[in-house]
């Protein structure tokens, strides 16, 4: 086994097999070296390469796009935690465009493809790359790293970070990176875990934040001053990294972190039977059952896959990841014991967490995507429960009818949708835009297991005297999983005025460069407020406590009504013009009928689950 050692910044991987090449950061030569970006020099001399990037004279924002921050993980490097790149200094390298996208693998659709359509999706294992933003004659900023979402199994780090750079006055760096998914970047077993490295996708962003304390002071950026952030399987991964060696990196690697619908799905242990019998299926899919493997005189299935092509694995992991339960995926992260030691439920309990502030969010209807429809009674319900947690008891699910009550056991289509309000009426159990009755309480169940209380778990392990968190919730109507991202990178989507999306990169500006996600009234209330000038929340946003668990509600009143077709969420939403934003101030315990207690509740069966 190989031991890896981020956190110390000593990685103790082996020897690479060319003797010539070098694969060392040289740490203490290059955190010495001054600034390559001073006077708008858009040459960067990383000392394995030099970079080339593009300066753009609207924004005043200079962009690095496709730096390689890790060698190309495959052939003796796949399935092994990252190593640094090859020196290669021959020429200058032009960071003009995002690199390949690492290869995919869909949600759980029930659709499988054959390798030669999986070769018109084909993407290189060749991805490790990341993308800087800085600000021309950037000195000494706070840095904001992304981290995309995709469930682990897609996405790509793309997002552009322009917008959100220049609406906080150019005073911070933007860095989005790229990690291995699917199958690649997360597949476990005992025989990986003894062959090679379990949660390598993770291991490959702590990589890449490594390489920011390293280098950005190159581009202009103050390593001490860094915030880690993503959305979806993006906050799941900050999760797991405020959580990383048990929480014992404090402040190494990022000073803040901001996680939006924190994706926790079961976290199995690496050895488990679920990871495990992904793993075969995997390898079986792939042509290396344990019968394949020592017919072709490999002395493991691991050996066997490690020299399978990218086209074949990339078919494997593509099939076994879309035949699963339905909104799920495939290969996921797992308790390792190393880089992962408890389950999130369990550990952020104990505040064992790495960081100082912390800034988390969910929105209003987190869940329909990733539920099956046509749950119309509470059998229905209950088949859904019992396939979702195969673990649980009928005691078990007995408690979960009795903490999502429903008066409405029997849904009638006509029943009308609407959103709502939060603090009185109809809860988010049973209503929402775009479901009622049992399809609804279905709905939220996934909702708040999965994206939601994960985001309140982590507001409360950042809720003490020497740490501070902040929590919101994003309301705009119909706010499903992932329609809060372009409010805070833009462009903005209809529903959200230019008043919402500037206060809502305010938001986050501010607390990456101050600490603190409170802005303006003016800037909250929003230049088209008749009250500009009336005190809003957001203007003395409080820290989350136990005691005192408030968050902010980002919402819009006003607008036109317009109503999305069938196929869009049959709801009705509001554009522009007449949108003005709405933050209100809330209790997040009683918040929906008390979400809160029923997230301790969740907290009380994550061993079970395990979450």
């Amino acid at each position: 086994m190989r031991l890896y050692l981020p956190y110390l910044g000593v990685f103790v991987l082996g020897v690479v097999s060319a003797a010539s090449v070098s694969r060392e950061y040289p740490y203490e030569k290059l955190t010495k070296r001054n600034s390559s970006t001073a006077g708008n020099n858009l040459q960067v001399d990383l000392g394995y390469e030099i970079y080339a990037g593009v300066a753009n004279t609207i924004t005043k924002v200079n962009s690095f796009k496709g730096i390689r921050f890790a060698a190309p993980p495959f052939g003796s490097l796949r399935w092994q935690a990252p190593q640094a790149p090859v020196t290669n200094r021959s020429s200058v390298l032009a960071a003009n465009a995002f690199p390949a996208q690492c290869p995919q693998s869909p949600l759980a659709t029930g659709t499988e493809i054959t390798p030669t359509v999986a070769a018109s999706l084909y993407s290189t294992e060749d991805c490790l790359f990341l993308n800087v933003y800085a600000p021309a004659n950037a000195s000494n900023l706070p840095v904001l790293v992304w981290i995309h979402g995709g469930g682990y199994g897609e996405g790509n780090g793309q997002q552009d970070l322009t917008a959100i750079i220049n609406a906080n006055n150019n005073s911070f760096i933007g860095v989005s990176i790229q990690y291995r998914l699917g199958a690649f970047g997360f597949i476990s077993s005992d025989e990986v875990f003894k062959n090679g490295v379990v949660n390598a996708g993770l291991l490959d962003q702590q990589f890449a934040l490594q390489w920011v304390q390293t280098y950005i002071n190159l581009f202009g950026g103050d390593p001490t001053k860094v915030t880690v952030s993503g959305e979806s399987a993006g906050g799941g991964s900050v999760m797991l990294h405020t959580m990383a060696y048990g929480g014992s990196q404090g402040t190494s690697l990022f000073k803040n972190a901001i996680a939006a619908s924190p994706y926790l799905p079961f976290q199995y242990g690496y050895k488990d039977w679920a990871p495990t019998q992904s793993y075969y299926a995997f390898a079986d899919q792939a042509g290396c059952s344990a019968t394949a493997a020592y017919a072709g005189r490999n002395s493991s299935i691991f050996q066997c896959l490690s020299q399978k092509d990218t086209k074949v694995l990339q078919a494997a992991s593509f099939n076994v990841s879309a035949s699963g339960l339905f909104g799920t995926w495939g290969f996921l992260p797992v308790t390792d014991g190393v880089f992962i030691q408890q389950l999130p439920s369990q550990q952020l309990l104990q505040k064992q967490v790495n960081g100082v502030n912390f800034l988390s969010g969910n929105n209003a209807n987190e869940g329909s995507v990733f539920v099956p429809s046509g749950i119309n009674t509470e059998q229905d319900l209950v088949n859904w429960l019992e396939d979702t947690f195969p673990m649980f008891t009928n005691n078990d699910i007995a408690k979960i009818l009795l903490y999502y009550p429903s008066s409405n056991l029997t849904d009638n289509p006509n029943d009308p949708k609407y959103a709502t309000l939060g603090y009185q009426g109809a809860t988010a159990i049973n209503e929402s835009q775009l479901a009622t009755g049992q399809q609804q309480r279905a709905d939220d169940i996934y909702a708040e297991t999965t994206f939601v209380c994960p985001s309140y778990w982590l507001a409360e392990a950042f809720s003490d005297k020497s740490r501070s968190s902040y929590k919101y919730q994003y309301s705009v109507p119909i706010a499903t999983h992932g329609a809060d991202v372009s409010g805070y990178f833009g462009p903005a989507n209809p529903t959200q005025s230019s008043d919402f999306e500037y206060a809502f990169m305010k938001i986050w500006g501010n607390f990456i460069t101050k600490d603190n996600p409170s802005i303006s009234s003016e800037i909250a209330n929003g230049v088209s407020s008749n009250q500009s000038q009336q005190t809003n929340p957001a203007s003395a946003w409080p820290p989350f406590n136990i005691y005192a668990p408030y968050q902010l509600n980002l919402n819009e009143t006003g607008g036109v009504p317009f109503a999305l077709p069938e196929g869009a969420g049959n709801a009705t939403v509001f554009l522009g013009p007449g949108l003005k934003n709405d933050f209100t101030l809330v209790n997040a315990y009683s918040w929906e009928g008390g979400r809160g207690y029923r997230c301790d509740f969740w907290r009380s069966m994550g061993v079970s689950m395990p979450a």
